[in-house]
């Protein structure tokens, strides 16, 4: 059963919006290079490189998506292979992919302009709720509410919400409140400033382990807090469970450099993406070595390769072969000038290097 503390039902004074906005001009972050900006399409770049992804890690990936595609134009131009070659190595690739397409949509029904509403935004490819509200109220201020992951933790803390966002019901009844709680006055100000300052509380001081309570502007507020439990928040029971496969990768090279990739298919593992042929059993992978050279095939060590839930055991096998001689699986030879601009998956890209 959802517990919200009496005196929080209407927050009539707006203490939460005031308290946000405040911290944020004062203590939020203000150095991320997509900060400081109402420009939709780096506030919508850096949203879908941060879904499930640290900011440490998508700094690199945005600079350098900005200097091959300095803007929408530029992105919807660009060919699959060279959004996916850039985006190697940051996982989810259906973001890249569904990216693209959005950026052709916005070129091709939006005249190249983002739409300004986060309704209109959720009409376009890879755009959901969340991330159309961002982009919304950060560069238009229009009054709509986020609920990412961190501020899911923040309102679920403040609010004494726990009831098991596991549950779509639940999940919208917290959106709900999210909504409820939002700047009532100086909006074109306080809407941006709100909706960072909700995210940065998130992420430097309502952290998910050791919150910095102390620091904190809601802290006379929260429920959390004031019941000692604030690692009790959010409370979500469903787990999905990890799972692990073995996998065979025939790193095939011709004497002159070239690699034997397969695009893979979509859905599944890499979609999109240029990998080395993968087989289920050494066996199977021994078949597709032509006769003849199957004793020049060299075992690598083996190593894992963590995805969200499996675990991936690769086991890469590496022959050399002449160029005229093909592998008997699906694939074709890429020259080193085509598959070191091509999208290779993680693993595939640390073998090679």
């Amino acid at each position: 059963m959802t517990r919200l503390v009496e005196p929080l039902a209407h927050d009539s004074d707006q203490f939460l919006a005031h308290a946000v906005v405040e911290w944020q001009v004062r203590h939020g972050r203000h150095d991320l290079p997509w900060q400081n900006t109402r420009d939709p399409y780096r506030v919508w770049l850096s949203e879908i490189m941060l879904q499930q992804t640290q900011v440490v890690t998508v700094l690199d990936y945005f600079a350098r998506f900005l200097t091959c595609f300095p803007n929408v134009a530029a992105l919807a131009q660009a060919s699959l292979d060279e959004v996916l070659s850039l985006w190697s190595g940051l996982g989810y690739y259906s973001r890249a992919r569904n990216m693209h397409r959005c950026a052709q949509d916005v070129m091709r029904h939006h005249a190249g302009v983002f739409p300004p509403t986060s309704q209109q935004l959720q009409s376009l490819p890879g755009i959901g709720p969340s991330t159309a509200a961002a982009v919304a109220s950060l560069c238009f201020s229009e009054k709509v509410a986020i609920l990412d992951g961190n501020v899911k933790r923040v309102l679920t803390r403040y609010l004494g919400f726990d009831a098991d966002l596991a549950l779509a019901g639940n999940e919208r009844r917290l959106w709900q409140e999210a909504t409820r709680l939002l700047p009532d006055e100086n909006l074109s100000r306080n809407m941006p400033r709100y909706t960072q300052g909700m995210m940065d509380l998130g992420a430097t001081l309502c952290t998910a382990k050791k919150p910095a309570c102390a620091n904190c502007p809601l802290q006379t507020r929260c429920v959390a807090h004031a019941v000692g439990n604030p690692q009790g928040f959010p409370v979500k029971t469903r787990r999905l469970k990890r799972s692990a496969q073995s996998l065979w990768l025939l790193w095939a090279r011709s004497d002159e450099g070239s690699l034997w990739l397969s695009q893979r298919p979509t859905p599944g593992v890499w979609a999109g993406l240029y990998c080395f042929a993968l087989f289920d059993s050494y066996e199977a992978l021994k078949v597709a070595v032509p006769e003849g050279f199957r004793e020049r095939m060299t075992d690598l060590p083996a190593f894992k390769h963590v995805l969200t839930h499996k675990d991936l055991h690769l086991h890469p096998v590496q022959v050399a072969l002449p160029h005229a001689l093909n592998p008997d699986t699906l694939g074709a030879w890429f020259e080193p000038s085509q598959w070191q601009i091509l999208g290779l998956p993680a693993p595939v890209n640390k073998l090679l290097r």
